[in-house]
């Protein structure tokens, strides 16, 4: 009988997520193949067992609730934990342990984890570094994709962003404050300054990380999202960006620790004038345990910061 009741609440945990994913009754039905009554019974037989309510129904869909956020966190993490269990035990492969960091484009992050990866074996351990946009850092590390993610927050973006992560169950942990700086490529006019204001950078396009569908100001990677740019180009990849920055004189906005290894010496980090501050760090979930790879990837990162920050 117990038996029975653990395979139904796993079960019920899969059909949910599938909703979740979906945002439909209908469509998590036709991909689990099961029939929407069945499956919307599931559902409502899961609230009633948990006491709470997952999903708002509308005529539009279904929506995620607060605490149906809260506990579709704890089931992905269950689901993943029973893949893992399945893969091992049910269909005999051996399988790697897995580690992933999720980022802004930050390339002391990435230095920090090729510092990382030189320590394990890649024949025992699944590595993943992934660049990306400010809410996939978010997603990622939310739903056990990444176990660590870097990203900042600054006065502006502070109250928005720490609302976010704690309706993620998620923790942000400072790793250092700096001042903003300005990157731009070493043939630049102002590159040979000691300083800049954002006055003389006006006549210059300002280069920022598109951000999608949350392409909000909360959102932007770079400080002074808000400030009244003349000329602007965005752009999805770190690559890009400094092609940009020799063909077009562009610039970004960026913490000043840049890692010449894998950005090249050809650009230059130079101080912006202004009173902007920066707080980098790294999120995880609020239940996480650091794993072993974890712990040293941090020690490798602060390792670096500490060598390259102001």
């Amino acid at each position: 009988m117990r038996g029975l009741v653990i395979k139904m609440t796993l079960q019920q945990l899969k059909y949910a997520l599938m909703v979740a994913n979906t945002g439909s009754m209908n469509e998590a039905a036709k991909k689990l193949f099961v029939s929407q009554p069945s499956l919307s019974a599931a559902v409502k037989e899961l609230e009633s067992e948990m006491q709470i309510s997952l999903f708002s129904r509308t005529s539009k869909g279904v929506h995620i609730t607060p605490e149906g956020s809260e506990f579709l966190s704890y089931a992905r993490q269950i689901m993943n934990q029973v893949d893992l269990l399945e893969d091992k035990f049910c269909n005999n492969q051996v399988i790697k342990k897995k580690f992933g960091v999720s980022t802004q484009h930050y390339s002391f992050a990435v230095k920090a984890f090729v510092e990382m990866v030189k320590s394990f074996s890649m024949e025992e351990y699944e590595f993943a570094i992934r660049e990306t946009r400010t809410y996939d850092v978010i997603h990622d590390v939310s739903s056990g994709k990444s176990e660590i993610g870097i990203l900042y927050l600054n006065e502006f973006n502070e109250k928005v962003l720490q609302k976010l992560l704690r309706n993620e169950l998620l923790v942000f942990h400072e790793l250092m404050q700096c001042r903003a700086y300005v990157y731009l490529h070493k043939d630049h006019p102002l590159s040979g300054q000691g300083s800049i204001l954002l006055e003389e950078l006006e006549p210059f396009p300002c280069l920022s990380f598109e951000q999608g569908e949350y392409n909000s100001f909360y959102f932007a990677e770079e400080v002074l999202s808000t400030y009244d740019y003349k000329k602007t180009i965005k752009a999805c990849d770190r690559a890009t960006m400094l092609n940009l920055m020799v063909g077009l004189s562009g610039y970004t906005l960026c913490s000043g620790i840049i890692c010449e290894e894998l950005n090249g010496g050809d650009y230059r980090a130079i101080l912006l004038q202004t009173d902007t501050r920066m707080k980098i760090g790294y999120i995880t979930l609020r239940s996480n345990v650091l794993s072993q790879i974890g712990q040293k990837y941090l020690e490798e990162l602060m390792e670096y910061i500490s060598l390259h920050n102001e």
